[in-house]
């Protein structure tokens, strides 16, 4: 869930107000942008949400050119608790078992500071498991749910986490090693869960997301998708 010349004499509040707004912005003038808290926009089968739904939030602002290149300035506190999770979504709609394919390919350039993970968020279509595959972290965040070993799956090496929050399950993949692109092997995944380990059975594969799980971000950092897709069959 989102962002002729003449010349003008500002006075200190306004010049600060232009900062602000160029600091929330990106270097160039985006398709859409949005700083609502629910901001949404749909672009060739996908839809982008700004997604501001933790406590103590700060200030964020979402923009895109299209599905595949978009991207978040965030300005979040510098306190515990997930503030946000901009993405953007594909809905897949079809049961494991109906389907021959399915991955996501991803390029993205994150801050170095900050707390935060750059994740997948894939759901069954009632919403009782979620499947977090988490590309890259930084600073003190972690996943919910107790260590189950670690697996070589879709592509890449991932510490395992089974855990609920109280109203759905969650499997967590944490790559081993940060990753700013690459493709990962979904159907690979939710076939593991599936068949090895009987987490879940035929369910129907609803969202597939992928964004930033964002906890702080002190004084404004840029979170920029450069390329994304998912494709199935």
């Amino acid at each position: 869930m989102h962002r002729a010349a003449r010349k003008v004499l500002l006075t200190p509040l306004l010049a600060l107000l232009a900062l602000l707004g160029f600091a929330a912005a990106p270097a160039h003038a985006a398709t859409w942008s949005s700083s609502e808290q629910w901001g949404t926009w749909s672009n060739g089968g996908y839809t982008l949400y700004n997604n501001i739904w933790g406590s103590g939030a700060g200030s964020q602002t979402i923009w895109a050119n299209t599905y595949s290149n978009w991207g978040v300035w965030a300005n979040h506190p510098n306190t515990g608790g997930i503030k946000s999770y901009p993405n953007a979504k594909k809905v897949v709609g079809r049961k494991i078992s109906a389907i021959n394919s399915l991955s996501s390919s991803y390029n993205v350039t994150v801050p170095s500071s900050g707390a935060y993970n750059t994740s997948y968020d894939i759901w069954d279509s009632n919403y009782d498991y979620e499947i977090m595959l988490w590309v890259n972290k930084t600073g003190p965040v972690g996943p919910l749910g107790t260590a189950q070993g670690s697996v070589t799956l879709g592509g890449h090496s991932w510490t395992v986490y089974k855990g609920s929050n109280g109203a759905n399950e969650v499997f967590s993949f944490i790559r081993t090693s940060n990753s700013t692109s690459g493709s990962v092997d979904i159907k690979a995944v939710v076939d593991w869960i599936k068949n090895t380990k009987g987490w879940f059975g035929d369910v129907t594969i609803g969202d597939v997301q992928f964004g930033y799980e964002i906890t702080s971000s002190s004084g404004g950092l840029d979170f920029r998708t450069n390329s994304f897709g998912v494709s199935f069959s």
